[in-house]
């Protein structure tokens, strides 16, 4: 008998097609989440399941599905799952590392043109029939000429410093972990301290992952020491902002603007998560623009995604230790 897979979100045919021939396969053929309790009743007596930026794993859910000896997550950030439970019940936990970080500071570098560009209140009074030719109207700042602050530099902060060399910006960064001399004279960015980049950029945008540390960095107290009418744009986790600080902050004029691919409302992990996103920043099209947690939804690159992710659990059914696992502390005496 193959061994069952569940695959929780939807995925190309190929994927499918790839896992049929050693698995019997039971996917997500549809565009939505599916509820908790079903992924649950699905994956009682698989092998294997492949999920997705919308699940969460934690204890209650492994002790329900006591036979899994992978959890293949086809995404890099992983702050929605249970690591060590996992590690603690025998399982793999394996991520895709490098694939998404081009597309995710490719939109990083749209947002920040179509914020500051006014793009998309331009694209509403086209369609609201108002437009009858040229005007002195929606004036923006654009990017050239102006400093932006990276707040951590790992490789997507990196391939966003890359992709920013094509404009005649100053480019600030805060880590922890300081770049190497040759790694900063590629990227031709300057270390500063994280006040300092707040207080210097023009543009902030941190891109880090959701940690007890990192959640909320940005609120309040740090929005206020950003230049009054800069812009911040986060593509990183949403619980990283504040989303009530922004709010004020956008209403008493100190940020200019604030553009989204992430949101609070994603972050399962958080027992005071909220269920959604804030009225005042859904209302607000004047100084906003958002997208629907599309960093990494090139079609190519999702295919890829979940082909890795497939790749990872029949390694595991194989016997073999996956590509992209995070949890190498299994002991072998858990592993069967």
């Amino acid at each position: 008998m193959k061994p069952k897979v569940v695959i929780t979100h939807w995925v190309h045919p190929e994927v499918i097609d790839f896992l049929n021939q050693y698995c019997e396969v039971f996917p997500n053929l549809t565009r939505e989440t599916l509820p908790r309790e079903e992924i649950i009743r699905r994956t009682r007596d698989a092998k294997a399941i492949m999920v997705f930026m919308p699940d969460s794993i934690d204890s209650d859910f492994l002790d329900s599905c006591p036979k899994l000896k992978i959890i293949a997550a086809a995404l890099k950030g992983y702050d929605n799952f249970d690591i060590d439970t996992c590690t603690k019940h025998g399982i793999w936990f394996t991520i895709v590392k490098d694939i998404l970080t081009i597309p995710t500071a490719e939109l990083t570098i749209g947002l920040l043109i179509a914020l500051s560009r006014k793009i998309l209140l331009g694209d509403r009074y086209i369609r609201s029939g108002k437009f009858r030719g040229w005007r002195p109207m929606f004036y923006g700042t654009g990017l050239n000429g102006s400093t932006v602050g990276i707040i951590g530099m790992g490789a997507v902060g990196k391939a966003i410093a890359k992709m920013l060399q094509g404009f005649d910006v100053k480019i600030f960064y805060y880590d922890t972990v300081v770049l190497s001399e040759d790694e900063y004279k590629k990227l031709r960015v300057s270390y500063a301290s994280f006040e300092d980049v707040l207080s210097n950029s023009d543009f902030v945008v941190p891109m880090l992952p959701l940690t007890p540390s990192t959640k909320h960095m940005i609120n309040d107290e740090t929005i206020s020491k950003m230049k009054a009418g800069s812009f911040l744009v986060n593509v990183c986790r949403g619980s990283v902002v504040d989303e009530h600080a922004v709010v004020r902050a956008l209403a008493s004029g100190h940020l200019a603007g604030y553009a989204a691919d992430v949101f609070e409302m994603e972050d399962w992990a958080r027992i005071d998560r909220p269920r959604e996103i804030p009225r005042e920043l859904i209302e607000n099209t004047e100084q906003t623009v958002f997208t629907p947690h599309i960093g990494s939804a090139v079609d190519s690159i999702c295919r890829e995604i979940a082909m890795q992710a497939a790749r990872s659990i029949i390694q595991v059914l194989n016997g073999e230790i996956p590509d992209g696992a995070i949890n190498f502390n299994i002991k072998k005496e858990q592993i069967c």
